[in-house]
């Protein structure tokens, strides 16, 4: 079981593009599509969603295409992962006590609760900001290594 999706990833990754392109031109859904590895049709349904959550602006025309809505700083991993899938859960037992009466004395659902409390708290620490940092740097300190099983000729 995953708990982000396939397509929250590939979400994800659009939107630290975008974040490397903060106030620079918009990026069209297709530059987005073929930088990022998805599919054309598979990229418009992602930045669709990713509108309606209002945490890309889109722009029409020859020069248009989408904009992260605000600083790269102020959205957060969490943020983007809940605008795709919605609230993530590790167990049904955690949403309320209709869900599971047993939960107020259930030593697993305690502990379980405890570890949903870390995860969406280090998700919606982590920003868009810090990763784009982190990939632009990678970047910038690429060593080429060759392949040591191929054969030199």
């Amino acid at each position: 079981m995953d708990i982000i999706r396939r397509n929250t990833d590939y979400a994800l990754r659009a939107m630290v593009n975008l974040a490397e392109h903060y106030k620079k031109q918009p990026l069209s859904t297709k530059t987005i599509s073929t930088e990022d590895g998805v599919s054309y049709q598979l990229a418009c349904k992602l930045m669709q969603k990713l509108h309606n959550a209002r945490l890309v602006r889109s722009y029409m025309g020859p020069k248009g295409g989408f904009q992260l809505s605000r600083d790269p700083s102020r959205i957060s991993l969490l943020e983007v992962i809940e605008a795709m899938q919605g609230p993530i859960g590790l167990n049904r037992c955690l949403l309320n006590l209709a869900a599971c009466p047993r939960q107020p004395d259930c030593p697993v659902s305690k502990k379980l609760a405890k570890l949903q409390k870390y995860m969406s708290n280090y998700l919606g620490s982590v920003t868009l900001d810090e990763l784009s940092r982190r990939r632009s740097m990678k970047g910038k300190g690429k060593v080429n290594i060759s392949n040591p099983k191929r054969r030199r000729r």
